[in-house]
């Protein structure tokens, strides 16, 4: 049976996983093989979810990038990295739950990993605040980056936010500014930085960790300046039908394919068959061959020549000439 979460361009392949399960328990029940049967289906299985997330619209992708069984950046750090000391706090106000932090080891270099973390249950988004955070979450990063710096190691930020949180408490006690601060402080910090769109990327929220030498998107993320349905409610005042979200979602440019187009990405990180979060630890493993080969070309480089080369990457965004 499908799940709650399960996603309406999904159900043929939820279907084909119920009949091969439904299969193994039989057999499982009986003590019979039916490995010769089974083998088929399983082709089947993985050609369907190919050929499905090949062709997917961007809302779809939109979908799919909201999917709650998706690898957050808890799961990434865990499937990724080893030795991870989680810091907490920015010194000022309280510990924001929906960013997380502090040292990792990839492979058998120290780096500083932060990004946005949602909840599964209700319980836990409630904690995380859906993956939203106010401004001691930027604050909190931004002290982390600064540590980076100082001991000379790169910062990988990882971005899965619908935005900022909005609230008065969030506005009271700076948040335009937090994230500001964040963007220029990430333009002038002298380690190597590496962002990646993991899930939705939203807005301010997502570009205050997202100033980075390189910046990544995983096959199935989104990343735009407003959410669909923000957009849609703006300039046609329906944000609920699905053709008008659609619309938006096509006009917003907001895929990795698109966004590599336009030089808003450097690379498409690719995702197992099904999406991420089909498989976690091939995720996991794709991202990091991914940010290895570019932290290798990352550390050649003087301070001062990433400083500028980053500055100038982010400069050149939405030139144009007539």
């Amino acid at each position: 049976m499908a799940s709650a979460t399960q996603l309406e361009f999904e159900k043929p392949i939820a279907e084909l996983e119920r009949q091969i399960d439904e299969i193994k328990k039989t057999a499982g029940d009986s003590q019979l093989s039916v490995a010769e049967a089974i083998e088929p289906l399983e082709r089947k299985l993985s050609d369907l979810r190919e050929e499905v997330y090949r062709n997917l619209t961007p809302f779809q992708r939109v979908q799919v990038a909201r999917n709650p069984k998706r690898p957050f950046t808890a799961d990434y750090i865990r499937l990724a990295f080893t030795d991870f000391i989680e810091l907490h706090g920015d010194r000022a106000y309280r510990d924001d739950a929906a960013i997380i932090g502090g040292w990792a080891r990839l492979d058998d270099d120290t780096v500083m990993v932060i990004g946005h973390q949602r909840g599964r249950d209700t319980k836990e988004q409630l904690r995380r605040n859906f993956g939203m955070p106010h401004p001691e979450g930027y604050r909190k990063a931004l002290r982390m980056m600064k540590l980076a710096e100082k001991f000379h190691v790169p910062v990988l930020t990882f971005i899965d936010t619908q935005g900022a949180w909005a609230g008065l408490g969030a506005e009271e006690r700076g948040q335009s500014e937090a994230i500001a601060r964040n963007l220029y402080e990430m333009s002038q910090l002298t380690v190597p930085i590496i962002a990646t769109v993991i899930g939705e990327g939203g807005s301010g929220g997502a570009l205050a960790l997202g100033v980075a030498d390189r910046v990544l998107m995983m096959e199935n993320a989104v990343y735009s300046v407003i959410s669909v349905e923000g957009c849609a409610a703006i300039l046609w005042k329906d944000a609920k039908s699905p053709e008008m979200r659609e619309k938006a979602a096509t006009a917003l440019k907001i895929t990795a394919p698109e966004l590599l187009e336009l030089k808003v990405i450097d690379e498409v990180v690719p995702e197992p068959r099904g999406g991420a979060h089909a498989d976690h630890e091939a995720a996991a493993k794709s991202l990091r061959e991914v940010i290895n080969k570019h932290l290798e070309e990352l550390r050649k480089m003087r301070p001062e020549k990433l400083v500028r080369r980053r500055r100038q990457k982010f400069l050149r965004l939405g030139a144009w000439t007539e």
